[in-house]
């Protein structure tokens, strides 16, 4: 059984296919490591699904990914592991509405397109200029803006 994500992981907003990296064991012990993450087997899987192809994944496209051939990893275990990765701020999480969170393993500062009809949450390719923003609350520094543009075809 093969399973390709329903956030159509491997195509980049102009349709054009999105070349995938292979890291070794060690890369991705090495690379969760470096976010103070314990690597156990669960979550170096985990990680080797989401660092091998670009694109924006549910929990449960993780799931099915880590799971391809057989059950291997719990649905808890998942969900856990995702958390623990926004976290320690290894991939973002994005809160596309009430009912859809992504993960993107980009953690390039960029923003996204998301489909309100077909649920695909694409990156942007240019330039978002962003101005206007309030002051900050005293005793507090900036640490991001996120745009979600959210669409639908007509």
């Amino acid at each position: 059984m093969q399973y390709t994500p329903s956030s159509a992981a491997l195509v980049s907003t102009n349709g054009a296919p999105m070349p995938m990296k292979t890291y070794t064991h060690d890369e991705i012990v090495t690379m969760l490591r470096g976010h103070g993450i314990n690597p156990t087997a669960q979550r170096v899987e985990i990680a080797r699904e989401l660092f091998s192809r670009k694109g924006h994944f549910s929990a449960e496209d993780v799931f099915m990914l880590v799971n391809n051939e057989q059950a291997q990893v719990s649905k808890a275990t998942v969900y856990n592991t995702l958390g623990l990765f926004a976290e320690k701020g290894l991939i973002r999480q994005l809160i596309v509405d009430p009912t859809k969170v992504f993960y993107d393993p980009n953690m390039v500062p960029h923003h996204h397109f998301y489909d309100v009809v077909t649920g695909v949450l694409t990156d942007i390719d240019e330039d978002v200029q962003i101005t206007g923003l309030p002051a900050l609350p005293p005793g507090t520094k900036m640490e991001g803006v996120d745009v979600i543009v959210r669409m639908r075809h007509v």
